[in-house]
């Protein structure tokens, strides 16, 4: 299991004391420091079952000087969302959790943190 963190975020924080409280083994990934190449977020995002768009932080300083919320959300944009979430992790919706069963979930409540436990194999 690999959880991506932004160690400032209280939610990766919580989600790191609740994985460390069922002795989960995991591998921390700080993502703004060893942020993901374009073709690790396609992989993550086929994990969650999710669209680039799904796990973008619109309010961030740097979503609204790029304009995010005006890019269009469908198959031709789709590699353009990519490339900004790649270029700006901060964008990146935390925490991500890759489960041990091929899926991820993001990991904002501890609901999801108790599933992705689930998921261990």
């Amino acid at each position: 299991m690999e959880i991506w963190i932004n160690p400032a975020c209280s939610k990766c924080r919580g989600a790191l004391t609740q994985l460390d409280a069922a002795g989960a083994g995991y591998t921390v990934r700080r993502y703004l420091e060893d942020p993901p190449s374009e073709a690790e977020l396609e992989a993550v995002l086929a994990r969650l079952g999710l669209e680039p768009w799904d796990v973008t932080r619109v309010q961030e300083p740097v979503a609204r000087e790029l304009g995010l919320r005006d890019w269009p959300r469908d198959a031709a944009t789709r590699p353009k969302w990519t490339a900004a979430l790649a270029a700006h992790p901060r964008l990146i919706q935390r925490p991500i959790i890759t489960a041990d069963d091929g899926t991820a979930l993001v990991a904002r409540t501890d609901d999801a943190v108790r599933e992705a436990l689930r998921r261990r194999a």
